[in-house]
């Protein structure tokens, strides 16, 4: 389920352009709201409306991404609220109204104040383009944007100058190898979300995720991507 807040006022793109982790204000975009530290706490589509900014959240981290956002507001001219708007979503042709999913062209479209669902199995499309989903493989106070693969996803922006937590997110771009991230992995049965990805001397190479169709999305250890791991009882081919 989602909830879609609004974020309206004279600031309110000047507001969010320095919390998060994209330019908003222009086009749809994803983007996330990161710890000083540069980890996740809630990732959003943000969707210029008028003369507000619609954020479109996990329901789940709704009310604590609403909060934190107003801890921030200081003296900026901004109003948060949450709205009853519904979302849809599809792949296909494209409702009136409806925007293009602005992290992967094989997400579709999204519509507000729509009906329903298509029916679409989304998490096959996950697993099959590497798609990481809010609490699953979006772990607050856990997970680094960019071995979740907000670059690839058009989550992250380089150019936008500063925003909580854009330190450490552009030294690990610019400065380090990623060692670990978010990968497809051929899975044969099956294993709980969460469960270790052993190698075969037990040392742990990753953790398996959302699967579907014989196939998987696992953060890996990229040093460790060999023969002979397993998750649980399934065997993992990286």
């Amino acid at each position: 389920m989602r909830r879609i807040l609004a974020v309206s006022g004279p600031d309110r793109v000047e507001f969010l352009q320095g919390l998060v982790t994209n330019k908003v204000g222009e086009v749809p975009c994803w983007a996330a709201l990161l710890t000083p530290q540069g980890k996740y706490l809630a990732d959003f589509l943000v969707i210029p409306e008028h003369e507000r900014l619609l954020i479109d959240v996990d329901e789940r981290l709704a009310g604590d991404l609403e909060r934190r956002l107003s801890m921030y507001k200081l003296r900026s001219d901004v109003t948060i609220e949450p709205t009853d708007l519904t979302v849809s979503r599809g792949i296909g042709d494209m409702p009136d109204a409806a925007i293009a999913d602005p992290r992967h062209d094989a997400l579709g479209w999204r519509l507000y104040g729509g009906a329903g669902d298509d029916g679409t199995d989304f998490d096959a499309i996950r697993v099959e383009h590497c798609i990481p989903e809010t609490l699953a493989e979006l772990i607050p106070n856990e997970t680094f944007i960019l071995e979740a693969g907000f670059e690839r996803l058009h989550g992250v922006d380089f150019r936008k100058g500063c925003y909580v937590g854009q330190e450490v997110t552009a030294r690990m771009k610019h400065k380090t190898d990623l060692r670990k991230g978010l990968v497809t992995v051929a899975v044969e049965g099956e294993a709980p979300v969460g469960t270790p990805i052993l190698m075969a001397d037990g040392r742990e190479a990753g953790t398996l995720f959302t699967q579907s169709g014989g196939r998987a999305i696992a953060h890996m250890r990229f040093d460790r991507m060999g023969e002979g791991l397993t998750a649980g009882d399934a065997r993992i081919a990286a």
